[in-house]
């Protein structure tokens, strides 16, 4: 996870939210969406991006909510 934000990614059977370059999540949810939403809110506070990953773990969503001089395309 080299992408500055906040991480939506597979775990356990579940789904959590990891800050950018930590091994540990900041919250685990039941659905991606709750995931989703809690790792949004985050990102708008902090001005950073949200990435969520599919099951495979690959990025297969970006979501800005800062200065981005590299907007998603979309």
């Amino acid at each position: 996870m080299s992408k500055k934000g906040q991480h939506v990614v597979p775990h356990a059977g579940r789904w959590s939210v990891k800050k950018a370059g930590s091994s540990r999540a900041t919250s685990i949810h039941p659905t991606q969406d709750e995931a989703i939403r809690a790792a949004t809110k985050i990102a708008r506070n902090q001005k950073t991006g949200v990435y969520i990953h599919g099951t495979d773990g690959r990025i297969r969503e970006r979501n800005s909510f800062g200065d981005d001089s590299h907007p998603s395309k979309g």
